[in-house]
C-alpha cells in the first residue's frame, strides 16, 4: 500500500492491492488444511444474501422473472436498478412489487444518478411501494448530499453507500459524517479482507450495520468473520460469471451463502478447461 503512494492508492491500485491481499489470505489458509472463514477469525458459518439485478435496461417480463425468482429460491430480500429513466421508475417498481409480494423487502440503487433535492422528491414516491433501501441516491463522493437525502428521507428508509471505498479511510468519512443508515464495502475494492476487517470495526464502532458489495463466492468468507455484517449482495452477473468458471462456490440456502467447511482457502477452483476460451495472450 505503501508502495502505490506515488502510483495511486485508490482506483486500480486499490483493486489490485485487494487481488494480493486476498490471495495471500487464501494461501494461508489452504497451508493451514482449514477453510478460509475459519482462518479469518469466524462469527458465523454463513451470511444472509438480497438478490441483486433488476437492470434498467429489463423490460417489464424480465424484471418481474429475476425478481420474483430469487424469492421463489428462498432469498428473502432484493434489489433493482433505477434512475436511468426516472419517468419510468414508479410502473417499474409497480410491477417489482406486484411480482415478489407485500412481505419482501424491495431495495433500490440509483448509482449516484440524482441531485439531493431530487432524490428526496424520488424517495418519497418510491416509499409509496414499499421500498425500504435506497442506494447511492447521489455519488459517493458527495458525502454532505449523502447526509443530507439521509436527514430527508421517509421514515423506515435506509440509506446506503459505500461500495467505491478504496480504503478505511473512505469508509470512516461516510461514517463520521453520518451520511449513511448502512455501510458497505466491496473486498475486491477496498484492500482485501485485511481492510474489510479494519473497515467492520469502524462499522461497529459507530454502531451502524455493514452491507457487502458483490462477488458473492470470495466476500461469503470474509463476510463469516464480520461482526457488523447484516447481508452480502448476490449479484446477477457476478453469480452467472462465478458460475461458468469456478468449482466450489459456496451453497445457496435459506436465503444465505454457506461456505464449505471442508474445502481449504476459499475452497474455489478454476475450471481451466472453460476459462482457455477467454486466454488473451500478450
Amino acid at each position: 500500500h505503501a508502495a502505490l503512494r506515488n502510483a495511486g492508492q485508490s482506483g486500480i491500485g486499490a483493486m489490485a492491492l485487494s487481488a494480493v491481499d486476498s490471495a495471500l489470505h487464501d494461501l494461508r489458509a489452504r497451508l493451514l488444511g482449514i477453510p478460509l472463514f475459519l482462518a479469518l477469525g469466524a462469527v458465523r458459518d454463513h451470511v444472509p444474501v438480497y438478490g441483486s439485478g433488476g437492470f434498467t435496461a429489463y423490460d417489464d417480463e424480465r424484471l418481474a422473472e429475476q425478481l420474483s425468482g430469487w424469492v421463489a429460491e428462498g432469498i428473502p430480500r432484493v434489489k433493482m436498478k433505477l434512475g436511468r429513466d426516472p419517468a419510468a421508475d414508479p410502473e417499474r417498481l409497480r410491477v417489482a412489487r406486484e411480482a415478489i409480494g407485500e412481505g419482501v423487502p424491495l431495495m433500490v440503487d440509483a448509482n449516484g444518478a440524482f441531485h439531493p433535492d431530487r432524490a428526496l422528491e424520488h424517495a418519497e414516491r418510491y416509499a409509496e411501494f414499499g421500498v425500504d433501501w435506497f442506494e447511492e441516491p447521489v455519488s459517493s463522493d458527495d458525502v454532505a448530499g449523502l447526509r443530507r437525502v439521509r436527514d430527508g428521507a421517509p421514515a423506515g428508509m435506509a440509506i446506503t453507500a459505500g461500495e467505491y471505498a478504496w480504503s478505511r479511510f473512505d469508509a470512516a468519512r461516510l461514517l463520521d459524517a453520518g451520511a449513511v443508515d448502512v455501510l458497505q464495502a466491496d473486498v475486491t475494492r477496498c484492500g482485501g479482507p485485511t481492510e474489510l476487517a479494519r473497515i467492520d470495526a469502524l462499522a461497529r464502532t459507530h454502531n451502524r450495520p455493514f452491507s457487502a458489495h458483490c462477488a458473492p463466492a470470495l466476500t461469503a468468507h470474509a463476510g463469516c468473520a464480520m461482526d457488523s455484517l447484516v447481508h452480502l449482495e448476490y449479484f446477477h452477473d457476478h453469480v452467472r460469471l462465478e458460475g461458468m468458471l469456478l468449482d466450489g462456490r459456496p451453497e445457496l440456502a435459506a436465503g444465505a451463502l454457506w461456505p464449505d467447511p471442508s474445502r481449504p482457502g476459499n475452497g474455489l477452483g478454476l475450471r481451466r478447461a472453460d476459462a482457455e476460451r477467454y486466454r488473451v495472450s500478450p
